[in-house]
């Protein structure tokens, strides 16, 4: 079958991703975004409703004369995706749709850190994820993304990944041919930036910045409308900067960085070192919120050094957004009247406002940024028929 690969090779795929990022959007806004004039954009988004990959929302009456509108938007339920997060222990997964909403989600631990039975773990989630959901098990599964902290090469081989003591893993390809269905791998950071990039509250924002808190601390950083990677991305140098000059120490030596101010088994370790027991990172929360005296001055510190970091990203990267996520974010509602404040002391006063979004949804953010890794690899792939 024909297939119109020089177009899906640039401005369908662009129509594409509009439609999914911003729809409901109008024919008149897209043109605009796109440089397109009606007749152009009627052509290429015609293969998209043929698919039903596009549909026509409800009309709009136009400001002026003219024929009612019909806003585009994608129909979300026509794929399925999975997205996999992986830590040293355990491996977490949800299905979703093509907006990277979660519809189900499992989790399973891992056996040891060996490949194949990584693997296995990875597949058993996939298979329980799609056996549930008729959509995919009828073929509706278009891909599964894997998320890990570390290196990787192209979205497809792990080249570093020291939780889980590997080097130069080709995952993808190892995946694939377990699953048969196209499988895309990126660091997790990058993963879930990309989420917020296309699916978060930031959506729409060509530069802005993701901090994440949880078992380390994440920098991700869009600009120009892509997520910035280097060779170094999957290092977590974001977790080396220097916020406290009286902190505690991280593992690598550092006083006072992010990670040792941030990170959830510093924090807990603070508390229970103060209290001479084992303190999990929900109750010095607790504690802090309930003005425990030490657990409110652990808190209060992380806070500052958040703000710290906030500040820093503003000010040498000139974005005036920041998005906070991970598993440890539920720090921020005991923490943020002190992040704030540091964040003000460590700008010019007559900088602009930093917008700051929460995203609360917890460890399932991890596996979300996979899946929309998916997504992204399966917009790339497109092809729709002449």
């Amino acid at each position: 079958m024909a297939s119109v690969d020089a177009e899906m090779s640039g401005t369908a795929r662009d129509l594409a991703r509009q439609v999914l990022i911003h729809g409901p959007i109008s024919r008149s806004d897209l043109g605009r975004r796109l440089g397109l004039s009606p007749a152009s954009l009627t052509r290429l988004s015609k293969p998209f409703l043929e698919r039903g990959l596009f549909i026509e929302t409800a009309e709009t009456a136009p400001a002026g004369a003219g024929r009612p509108a019909k806003p585009l938007d994608v129909r979300v339920d026509a794929r399925r995706f999975v997205g996999v997060k992986l830590s040293g222990d355990a491996a977490f997964a949800v299905l979703t749709d093509l907006r990277a909403t979660a519809v189900a989600s499992a989790a399973r631990p891992l056996p040891d850190h060996d490949v194949d039975a990584v693997v296995e773990v990875v597949a058993a989630l996939v298979d329980e994820l799609r056996s549930g959901d008729s959509l995919a098990a009828a073929g509706g599964l278009a891909g599964v993304g894997v998320s890990i902290g570390g290196n990787v090469a192209d979205q497809r081989v792990v080249t570093r990944a020291p939780f889980l003591g590997w080097r130069d893993v080709p995952l993808a390809d190892v995946l694939e041919s377990r699953l048969g269905v196209p499988v895309d791998v990126e660091n997790d950071v990058t993963a879930l930036t990309t989420a917020e990039q296309w699916f978060g509250p930031a959506r729409g924002t060509d530069a802005f910045a993701v901090v994440t808190v949880g078992a380390g601390v994440g920098y991700g950083l869009v600009m120009h409308d892509r997520v910035v990677t280097t060779p170094d991305t999957g290092l977590g140098l974001g977790g080396h900067l220097p916020l406290d000059p009286s902190g505690p120490l991280c593992l690598d030596g550092h006083r006072g960085c992010a990670t040792a101010m941030l990170a959830i088994p510093s924090i807990s370790a603070q508390l229970g070192i103060a209290l001479g027991r084992e303190v999990p990172y929900e109750e010095v929360l607790e504690l802090s919120a309930a003005g425990h005296p030490v657990a409110r001055s652990i808190t209060d510190a992380a806070g500052r050094a958040l703000g710290r970091m906030l500040a820093y990203i503003a000010n040498l990267t000139m974005v005036d957004t920041v998005v906070l996520s991970g598993e440890g974010i539920g720090l921020w509602p005991v923490a943020r009247a002190s992040a704030l404040a540091a964040l003000a002391a460590d700008r010019d006063p007559e900088a602009g406002t930093v917008t700051i979004h929460v995203d609360d949804t917890g460890f399932g953010s991890w596996a979300r940024g996979a899946a929309a890794v998916a997504i992204q690899g399966a917009l790339a792939r497109l092809r729709l028929p002449a």
